[in-house]
């Protein structure tokens, strides 16, 4: 893990690396595969086997094997996907000014492979706690610095399709987890330590791929003197851009909304009737649809407008959660209901996640592209913390169904102002022709 730039130096800028040709694809249209995008794309397809086999168990290993409430768990799950906002700055920023993107996301993908032994000693709250930070805060550290490559090595107009590409091998990643993890509950006398252990080691080889095979950063012409020098006061700066506050804060309003997935697993087999031995396959649903969704609604939102598209993945969600109001109303069981709920939250990730990323790199600059991708995370993620502790906190004092039915009433809220808060052009890198036809 190493850069040729030098230490304590502003990030010089990069430009787009070649695109790989795709067969079937003209000489004429950019492929959008860039090296690094492969590259990073493998290591995070081996990482997410390790992260989605814990994750696919976590919840019943919490609430059913150790007994928590649901109200600790909400406060564990707030912590496993909140308490990395804490770091992405940290990550973004240390990225963007020793121009160690490579170096800051291998350091955070070691921290969370370490993690994963751990869980094989951690039996009470506070230490399952402490673990799931440790690992959170290398989710912190590295997602900035990964998706600042990702950008930097994409023509703007592909973006779009980058994280689409990148989003859909991640993914891959997300279906072989929870698969594993359910082989290896049938299979093993301990499952939940079997689980762990293999986890451990799948997360350790994700660390050598990136090591061996993920490409520094190219550099290109140096910076423009006029340009901004890098520091956390300039990186805060950025919140000054018109089009990059509003994405923030249109991720900040919609994070409150959103049901943690771990939550809509739970609601779901609640309203199905799932037995236990079937709940690990649940993230599988997910995962297969934000597989077959990312790359196509990738380049739809570089065709159509990143914004409608984003936005559209939150009407979705708002329809899963429908969709999980009336199964759990007790009108009767439909055996659809599974695959239409998690075929439309699945959407929702392949309809946000990457597209979100490819809006905010285009109100960025380049030598504050870490940074100002981990400004929009770091809101995003702070308030999906927040839902996860007021979520668990509102199942516990009155249930289930009463608690998503306000959350469903805050997310259509929140879309309508999003609506209303709409980014002019950086939600839409299309080149000018396209957006005008």
């Amino acid at each position: 893990m190493y850069v040729a730039d030098s230490r304590g130096t502003p990030a010089p800028a990069v430009t787009p690396e070649p695109q790989a040709a795709v067969p079937g694809i003209s000489p004429g249209r950019r492929a959008a595969l860039a090296p690094t995008v492969l590259a990073l794309g493998t290591v995070s397809l081996i990482t997410d086997v390790s992260s989605e086999m814990v994750t696919a168990v976590l919840p019943l290993y919490l609430v059913a094997g150790l007994g928590l409430s649901p109200l600790g768990f909400g406060l564990l799950d707030g912590i496993y996907n909140g308490i990395s906002a804490l770091v992405r700055l940290t990550g973004g920023h240390l990225g963007d000014r020793l121009g160690r993107h490579k170096a800051l996301a291998g350091l955070g993908y070691g921290l969370s492979a370490l993690c994963k032994p751990l869980l094989l000693l951690a039996h009470t709250l506070p230490a399952i706690g402490a673990v799931l930070a440790l690992d959170r805060t290398g989710k912190g550290l590295r997602t900035a610095p990964r998706d600042a490559l990702i950008s930097l090595a994409a023509a703007p107009e592909d973006r779009g399709r980058a994280f689409g590409v990148h989003r859909a091998m991640d993914t891959a990643g997300a279906l072989i987890g929870p698969i594993l993890a359910f082989l290896i509950l049938r299979g093993a006398a301990d499952g939940y330590d079997a689980v762990f252990t293999v986890s451990a080691c799948v997360a350790a080889l994700g660390v050598l791929v990136l090591v061996l095979f993920v490409p520094g950063r190219r550099t290109g012409p140096a910076p423009s003197p006029a340009a901004e020098p890098v520091s956390l006061r300039a990186a805060f700066g950025l919140l000054g851009r018109r089009d990059l506050r509003r994405i923030a804060l249109c991720a900040l309003l919609l994070g409150l909304c959103t049901v943690s997935d771990a939550f809509v697993f739970l609601l779901l087999q609640r309203a199905t009737g799932i037995a236990d031995r079937w709940f690990a396959l649940l993230p599988l649903g997910t995962a297969a649809a934000f597989f077959l969704l990312a790359l196509p609604l990738g380049r739809l939102a570089d065709r159509m407008g990143r914004w409608r598209v984003f936005l559209g993945g939150h009407l979705a969600l708002l329809l899963a959660y429908g969709l999980l109001l009336a199964g759990g109303a007790g009108h009767g069981r439909s055996a659809a209901l599974p695959y239409a709920v998690l075929l439309l939250h699945g959407g929702f990730y392949a309809a946000t996640d990457g597209v979100l990323m490819a809006a905010a790199a285009g109100a960025v600059p380049e030598e504050h592209r870490g940074g100002g991708l981990a400004l929009v995370q770091t809101g995003q993620a702070l308030a999906r913390f927040a839902a996860s502790l007021g979520f668990g906190a509102a199942w516990t004092v009155w249930g289930p169904r009463p608690a998503l039915a306000v959350a469903a009433v805050l997310l259509a809220a929140a879309a309508a102002a999003c609506a209303l808060l709409r980014p002019s052009d950086a939600m839409d890198d299309r080149p000018a022709a396209a957006r005008a036809g």
